[in-house]
């Protein structure tokens, strides 16, 4: 007689599936959280006019900082 308790390992060609997590109601409004603010971003960096000549990238005045190449200089 076999021992049917255990489930067969997928073969190469099948991926296991696991369930969907079960989030807690802190973890559901953090996320619903950090949508709105990267949909405020976005919303904001639309409206925001075209640079011209000004630096490529991210915008180095982010941290309170000029940041340019990984090096820092204070105002």
């Amino acid at each position: 007689m076999t021992d049917q308790t255990n489930d067969p390992e997928p073969s190469p060609g099948e991926t296991e599936v696991t369930p969907p997590r079960v989030l807690s109601p802190e973890a559901k409004r953090a996320l619903a959280e950090a949508e709105e603010r990267r949909r405020l971003a976005d919303a904001e960096a639309k409206a925001r006019p075209r640079e011209i000549n000004g630096p490529k990238g991210i915008e180095p005045t982010r941290y309170g900082d000029w940041e340019r190449k990984g090096i820092l200089s204070d105002f």
